[in-house]
């Protein structure tokens, strides 16, 4: 399979400090990645760098086959699907949902002078549809609850088809209730066919959706473990990266972590 992400070496420092420490990791284009590790430990910054908005202060990183410091950003980041924390804060409280999702076609947030073909705009409505929220179209952004929220942003993350699908703790904050209904539409579309490799940021295993297929361990900047779901998420590899004795169980594709008795 082709790879779409490949980073030799890459560091991040700032003030001194390393954010991100000597990573090596290649992501092909038929995995789901999902990178865990304690506060700090430099998932953020990660994919920043998978998302083209950070270059490394040393080593290499390759984005769909672009060299980050030489590709042109403007023709690889509508390539990339990227759902954040960041990019939320800078969508218009006021704006009309489907021009949250339609507006990712030209990777900017907010309506302005640009113009939409018809195409543009039923890719929009079908993108909410899919995503179960197609009746919240007309409705502004700033009126959704958090889990709405959540699924607006990924919504807009893959309304231009992209080949690499970067999510930053995308069930952070939500109630059960909500949390459940997006990790089965993350997973849905994780094993749809035609889905694009995705890398998901989280705290927690519980947010891990079937369907995906492994796991990066951080801890301090540096790589903790990397591969295959059932070889990385195990009580051991995990108690490591966090520093505690942990049970960790797996039943039906979904996990459960706490702390040993």
């Amino acid at each position: 399979m082709p790879t779409v992400l490949q980073l030799t070496d890459v560091s991040i420092v700032r003030n001194g400090t390393p954010i991100v420490d000597s990573v090596s990791w290649t992501v092909d284009s038929d995995e789901r990645w999902v990178v865990l590790g304690p506060n700090g430990a430099g998932k953020t910054t990660l994919l920043q760098i998978a998302a083209a908005q950070t270059h490394p202060s040393s080593g290499r990183a390759e984005v769909l086959d672009g060299d980050l410091g030489t590709v042109d950003l403007f023709d690889l980041r509508p390539r990339i699907g990227y759902a954040s924390t960041s990019i939320a804060r800078r969508l218009p409280p006021k704006e009309k949902v489907v021009d949250v999702v339609l507006t990712a076609a030209y990777s900017v947030t907010g309506r302005w002078n640009e113009e939409y073909d018809t195409v543009d705009v039923r890719r929009a409505h079908r993108v909410l549809d899919e995503w179960s929220l197609g009746h919240l179209a007309e409705r502004t952004f700033g009126e959704l609850s958090d889990g709405e929220q959540k699924r607006v942003q990924i919504a807009r993350s893959v309304m231009t088809d992209p080949e690499l699908l970067l999510l930053d703790e995308p069930a952070a904050s939500l109630d059960l209730g909500a949390r459940e209904e997006l990790l089965s539409m993350l997973s849905g579309y994780a094993l749809s066919e035609g889905a694009p490799a995705i890398v998901m940021v989280t705290h927690h295993v519980e947010e891990i959706p079937r369907g995906f297929t492994h796991a990066l361990l951080l801890d301090h900047g540096r790589v903790v473990s990397a591969g295959p779901l059932s070889e990385v998420i195990t009580s051991e590899t995990l108690g490591s990266t966090f520093g505690l004795d942990l049970v960790v169980e797996e039943h039906g594709g979904r996990y459960t972590a706490r702390a040993a008795s």
